[in-house]
C-alpha cells in the first residue's frame, strides 16, 4: 500500500485500533473484537508478545490494514514490513526509521510533541506524525500547531477517549488512534472481549466514524 493511499484509508476511517498488552493469548481475539465493531486499521506494537506473528495473521485479512507500533529501530522496520505490516507508528522522531520506512515505501508515524519535534519529522521525510504525548489542552493544542503548519497530519492517541475524539478531528486532526480508552487491561485478563466490542462501537461513533452491526 502506498503513502497516500494509506493517509486517505486513515482519513477515511477516521480511527485505528491500537493495541498494547503484554497478555499473549488476549491480543488476537481482542482486536478481532474491534474489527468486529468496524475497525479497518489496526496496529500492534512491537512491545507485544507475538507481535510479528500478529500483524501477519491480520495481515492476510481481507479490507483491514495493520501497521506496527513502537518501531524504534531500522532492523524493526524491516521485520514489520516483512511481516504484512502496511505503516510504521514510533514514539520519537527517529531520522533512520523514517528513511527506512521510506526506502520500504511505507507510511511511517513518529512520534513528536513539540512544534519543532514535528516539523522535523516532517523534514525528515514523514507523511503524518503522531501526537505523543497528549497534551492536557488536547484538541487545542492541535489547532494551534496546524494553525502555523497547515501542511502537518497529525494522528492523536495517548489520551484520546471517547469524550474527546470528536473535538481532535475538529481541530485539524487526520484521523484519531485508540488505546487503552479501547483496550481496558482488566477486559483483556477477564476475556471480556464483548466489552471490548461495546467499547469499539461507541468510540467509532465518537469519532463519526461507520461501525459494524
Amino acid at each position: 500500500m502506498k503513502t497516500d493511499e494509506f493517509i486517505t484509508r486513515y482519513r477515511e476511517a477516521r480511527a485505528s485500533a491500537i493495541l498494547r498488552t503484554s497478555a499473549a493469548e488476549a491480543a488476537g481475539p481482542a482486536m478481532e473484537a474491534a474489527i468486529r465493531a468496524g475497525f479497518t486499521i489496526v496496529e500492534f506494537t512491537l512491545t507485544t508478545p507475538g507481535a510479528l506473528d500478529l500483524i501477519a495473521a491480520f495481515a492476510r485479512r481481507e479490507g483491514i490494514v495493520v501497521g506496527a507500533g513502537t518501531v524504534l529501530s531500522p532492523d524493526e522496520a524491516l521485520k514489520a514490513v516483512e511481516a504484512g505490516a502496511k505503516f510504521l507508528v514510533a514514539p520519537v522522531v527517529d531520522e533512520a526509521v523514517i528513511e527506512e520506512a521510506r526506502r520500504l515505501d511505507v507510511a511511517v508515524m513518529p512520534g513528536a510533541f513539540t512544534a519543532t519535534e514535528m516539523l522535523a519529522a516532517h523534514r525528515a521525510g514523514a507523511p503524518l506524525v503522531k501526537l505523543f504525548p497528549a497534551p492536557g489542552t488536547g484538541p487545542t493544542y492541535v489547532k494551534s500547531i496546524l494553525a502555523a503548519m497547515p501542511f502537518l497530519r497529525i494522528v492523536p492517541t495517548n489520551g484520546v477517549h471517547e469524550n474527546n475524539a470528536a473535538a481532535y478531528l475538529k481541530a485539524g486532526a487526520l484521523a484519531v488512534g485508540f488505546t487503552t480508552a479501547l483496550f481496558d487491561a482488566n477486559d483483556l485478563a477477564a476475556g471480556a472481549f464483548d466489552r471490548t466490542e461495546e467499547k469499539a462501537r461507541k468510540l467509532l461513533q465518537a469519532a463519526g466514524a461507520s461501525t459494524n452491526t
